[in-house]
Parts: structure tokens; sequence; C-alpha cells
């Protein structure tokens, strides 16, 4: 079950209507007394009642209604959390039903579930790339050596599309629309060739519908700062890593992984700023939860990992 953290709950009576991929196929469809939320935002809990409804709303379709034990679960935590968010993450699973919560640092789960040896003494860099949250890591000897973190990624460059139609076109778009240009245009390179996307929305000056073509050399300027800030996150942790462990990165290279990680070009990109092979491991959207996964199901192999 592989669902995007959104809820639409009813303001009127505060149940939850739809959660996961459904609430996100509401998103500016809905009528004003339901609302669509993202309870995470950067890697951590921003509305903590949105949070908990989702998460006992997953458990109910995982489980069904009639469980007498709540589940045992393991979330991947970024490393840079502080005790507080990480404690927030506990209270809500515990408050969602949730019998036994487990955190894991989030590069540890990517790179297991990216297939990358952590046992090893050689060293790994992974960088997950997701929606709220940059993390670059080097992973050698079970555990995270070196790490960095910016709090805006895959959010944050969705809100600059959002704020570069307002500005440059006065257009007022939805989320889902935003989210379809961003995958559709979307290169960390100059593609050889301009791509065009009809995008359509409602005019902010006059409140009609209103329709332009945003082309693909538009939005490359959009995200290229925000890859730039990947590529600082990458150097920041490469400048505190000891020279053995760079030296197994140069050989080995960089895997990315995250949702983001898939934008065309972007390991092309890295590469060239970095002067570092960089490789999109497989399904790369799913590596963190299927390393914690594969934890949970190994979890007297991976003991030391889980706190």
């Amino acid at each position: 079950m592989f669902e995007p953290s959104v809820v639409s709950v009813n303001t009127e009576n505060q149940k939850v209507v739809a959660a996961g991929g459904e609430a996100k196929k509401m998103s500016g469809k809905t009528p004003n007394y339901i609302e669509v939320v993202s309870p995470l935002r950067h890697g951590a809990i921003a509305d903590y009642g949105a949070a908990t409804s989702m998460l006992k709303w997953f458990f109910r379709e995982v489980m069904g209604t009639s469980w007498l034990f709540g589940p045992e679960v393991i979330v991947p935590v970024a490393s840079g959390t502080t005790q507080v968010e990480q404690r927030a993450v506990m209270d809500a699973m515990s408050q969602a039903g949730a019998r036994k919560v487990n955190l894991i640092d989030a590069p540890l789960a990517a790179a297991i579930g990216a297939k990358v040896s952590i046992a090893d003494s050689f060293g790994n860099m992974v960088v997950n790339l997701g929606g709220g949250m940059v993390e670059a890591a080097i992973i050698a000897s079970g555990g995270v050596v070196a790490v960095s973190t910016v709090r805006e990624a895959g959010e944050r460059i969705n809100e600059t599309i959002e704020e570069y139609l307002n500005k440059k076109y006065s257009l007022a778009v939805g989320r889902l629309t935003v989210e379809d240009i961003k995958i559709k245009l979307g290169s960390a390179v100059k593609l050889k060739k301009e791509e065009i996307l009809e995008v359509g929305g409602r005019d902010l000056t006059g409140g009609l519908p209103k329709t332009i073509n945003l082309s693909s050399e538009e939005v490359f300027e959009i995200v290229r700062p925000e890859l730039d800030r990947v590529v600082g996150v990458i150097k920041e942790v490469l400048g505190v890593t000891p020279p053995e462990l760079v030296a197994d990165v140069i050989d080995r290279g960089i895997v990315l992984t995250g949702g983001m990680s898939q934008m065309r070009g972007l390991g092309t990109f890295l590469t060239r700023e970095t002067g570092v092979a960089v490789h999109v491991a497989l399904e790369p959207e799913f590596c963190v939860v299927k390393g914690a996964a594969m934890v949970m199901e190994n979890m007297g192999m991976y003991q030391k990992l889980v706190r």
C-alpha cells in the first residue's frame, strides 16, 4: 500500500472524508466545508490532528476494523529531526493505534531499500530527494558517518512554480496542476528541443478561466536554484567526510533515492557539478519505505539501526 500523505477533512464535524490518493485527487475540487490537508511539511508533522486522523485511516485500510492489538510499526525519520519532532511522530502513531513504534534514520532506510550494502567498512553516499526534504548521507560500517539536510525539496519547487505563475501570468492553479507541470516540463538540464505545455487555471485579475502556454525553458529557470541547493548539500557532506570514505564515494558513485530523483537530467547535472558519478536507484520513490519494510521483516539483523 503506497499512499501520499494527504487527508481530506469535513471541517463541520472533523470527520475524515478520504486519505491518501483519493484525498489528493480532491485537492482544489471540494466544497468549502471540506479541507484537503498535507499533515507533513519539510519532513516533520505540521498538523498533529490531521496526521493522527490520516494514520488511523491507513491502519483501517490495511488491517480492517476488527483488530485486537495495534500494529508494530517502523517510521523513517530524517537524521536532523529534533527530539521533539521524533516524539511527535511516536505520539501520533500511538494515538492512531500503533502498539509499538520504532524509528530509523531515513538515509539508512533509503540505502537498504536501494540495495546498498551498509554493513561493510566502505563508504557509500546516498542522497534522498523527498518531497519535503533533501538529505545527503555518508554511510559506512552500518551507520551514518556524515549527513546534511535541507528541509525544502520537491515541495519548494512546487511552491516556486506556483509563485511564478501567479506573478508573471496572474494565473492561479491547483496543486495537482503544479505537480503535472513539474513532471512534464521539469528538467535539471536544458532540453535540446523546447517543450510546451498548455496550463489552465483562474485569472487572478478577472476571476475568469485562463489558459497559457508554459515552456520547459521557463520551468528550467524556475527549478535551477533549488537544484543548486541539492549540490550544496552534497558538497557540504563531502567536505566533512574522512578522505578514505570520500575515495570510496568517488569509486562507487552517489546513489539517488526519492521521487525527485526521477527529474530528467538530474544525474547528469549532479555528476557535472560534483565530479562524482551519480546513479538513480531502482524505483527510487519507494526506497525508503521498502528499506523500512526490510528492517521490520528482519528485525534481528537490523536491531542496532532502530530506536
